[in-house]
């Protein structure tokens, strides 16, 4: 679950600094925020219900806690069409949190995981697809399993590894050389390389990338749009959609489920990287992870 405290301007117990780029907030104030909302989040889910609502069906593996948020959760992605027959609930365990300061169009985040085994039966599950995305700290028996399951079942896998799976790359090299569709930001790609931020430019990063195994590679650039280099080894750039910022939260996720979901619907790489800017663009005007996912007929409107 993920808390929204939106605060449009500086309050008298808080300041931001445009030299240093930090919000200072008064030790011990009670500071009164614009809005406060309490939504579904988490990057497996997000894509899942992009996938749905751009029309493919969807599921959705995960543990979850079991107490009052997590019906929330469930009823959230029923909603969504997001099979949920995978998810397992822990006995005792609460919901994972994070707490997403909203000022000024970007976002500060106070996440907490809560320790989970992971341990995930994959055997009764039957997909053309599996995405691939954070988990917390016991992720590599789950990961192996889902390396396992691609090669057993010659499925396709997108791979968007997480910051703790970044920071092992090293344990991802498995996945890395089974992948169809790796998924990363600019400063993922070159911590994957162990490149120095600049050292490298996106041509170059792409390249070194589908060299340990993806066949396609796509980086996301922020304000400088998207870049992916397909199978023949072509290069080919997307730039963003431009639109008002309201909340960041989800802007990868977004992109990933309309990358892949066109993709799947069969279009050409040029096109999946429009679907995904697009979903992008939406999902960063509203708040949350998941108000602006297109649905397909908005989408290609």
């Amino acid at each position: 679950m993920d808390i929204f405290l939106t605060l449009h301007q500086a309050k008298d117990h808080l300041r931001y600094s445009e030299d240093t780029n930090e919000i200072c907030i008064k030790f011990g104030e009670k500071i009164i925020v614009d809005k406060a909302e309490l939504l579904l989040g988490g990057d497996a889910a997000n894509v899942a219900v992009g996938a749905s609502r751009l029309g493919l069906s969807s599921g959705l593996v995960a543990e979850i806690g079991k107490d009052e948020f997590a019906q929330k959760i469930l009823n959230t992605l029923k909603n969504e069409n997001v099979n949920v027959e995978n998810i397992s609930q822990t006995e005792g365990q609460q919901s994972s949190f994070s707490t997403i300061i909203n000022y000024k169009g970007d976002r500060t985040i106070l996440s907490e995981h809560v320790k989970r085994e992971h341990n995930f039966d994959l055997e009764n599950i039957s997909t053309k697809w599996v995405y691939l995305t954070s988990l917390g700290e016991k992720w590599q028996e789950a990961y192996n399993k889902t390396a396992d399951f691609i090669k057993r079942t010659g499925c396709s896998l997108a791979f968007n590894p997480g910051t703790v799976q970044v920071e092992h790359k090293d344990g991802i090299r498995n996945v890395l050389s089974i992948t169809n569709v790796l998924l990363v930001n600019k400063e993922e790609g070159e911590e994957i390389l162990g490149f120095l931020h600049g050292e490298k430019n996106i041509e170059e990063i792409l390249r070194e990338l589908q060299e340990l195994g993806p066949k396609i590679v796509v980086i996301t650039d922020g304000k400088n749009g998207s870049f992916a280099v397909d199978l023949g080894g072509k290069i080919v750039t997307e730039e963003i959609i431009k639109t008002e910022v309201v909340e960041k939260t989800g802007a990868g996720d977004a992109y990933s489920s309309g990358f892949i979901s066109a993709l799947i619907n069969n279009k050409p790489i040029a096109e999946a990287m429009l679907w995904g800017a697009k979903n992008s663009a939406s999902v960063i005007g509203q708040v949350g992870a998941q108000a602006g996912l297109l649905r397909k007929s908005d989408l290609e409107k």
